[in-house]
């Protein structure tokens, strides 16, 4: 009798680029549960489908054992809407983008050694797109800028290590608000917060 073979059959789906922005999401919900049940629920998946993306994820990142980045990246999302040689200091690097419809100003960006070793991968804001004007920290609400956005808006921003490989940290000094708000101008320090790029939450330090 003709037909796929049971253990053909019982192999799950490729992943799709859909799965890749649950795996964002999954490692976000540790700061603004109720922005990614939003998201999810946009996206129209169910709970579980989010954890198996991320299982899958990760069990490709621990096989790779840190090694073919680009290859797991293009597993997930697919060929990169572009691919820039990038020079960062004395180092060449390749850039490589994509889009995330689910944040339609962003992209997914992946820098790569030449040997193909992941240097970096975080969201950035999309070419074209416009960036949040930053000016107190009143204006950094979850998910509306970058790290490297906030790092420009107020120099001179401190890299802080953070908890996991896709958290980033940023110490700064900043208004609370503008300034003719009652005492909204005064600088104070800040520790903004960052999962896969994307500002999850801002707390005062000090």
């Amino acid at each position: 009798m003709g037909g796929m073979p049971a253990d053909r059959a019982a192999e799950p789906p490729p992943p799709t680029p859909l799965d890749f922005q649950l795996v964002l999401l999954r490692r976000m919900a540790d700061h603004q549960g109720e922005l990614v049940e939003d998201a999810r629920r946009e996206l129209g998946v169910s709970a579980a489908r989010m954890r198996e993306a991320n299982r899958r994820w990760q069990a490709m990142a621990h096989a790779a054992g840190g090694r073919g980045a680009g290859r797991r990246y293009r597993r997930f999302l697919g060929p990169p809407e572009s691919s820039t040689a990038r020079r960062i200091g004395d180092l060449d690097c390749t850039a490589l983008r994509w889009p995330v419809p689910l944040w339609p100003d962003l992209c997914f960006e992946v820098l790569l050694a030449p040997g193909g070793a992941e240097w970096n991968a975080w969201l950035v804001r999309a070419p074209g797109a416009s960036a949040p004007v930053l000016r107190s920290a009143a204006d950094l609400r979850p998910w509306s800028c970058t790290v490297d956005e906030v790092a420009r808006a107020f120099p001179p921003a401190r890299p802080l290590e953070g908890t996991a490989p896709t958290r980033w940290g940023l110490a700064f000094t900043a208004p609370a608000g503008p300034p003719q708000d009652d005492g909204g101008g005064q600088p104070r320090f800040w520790v903004a917060e960052f999962t896969w790029g994307l500002l999850q939450r801002l707390r005062e330090d000090g």
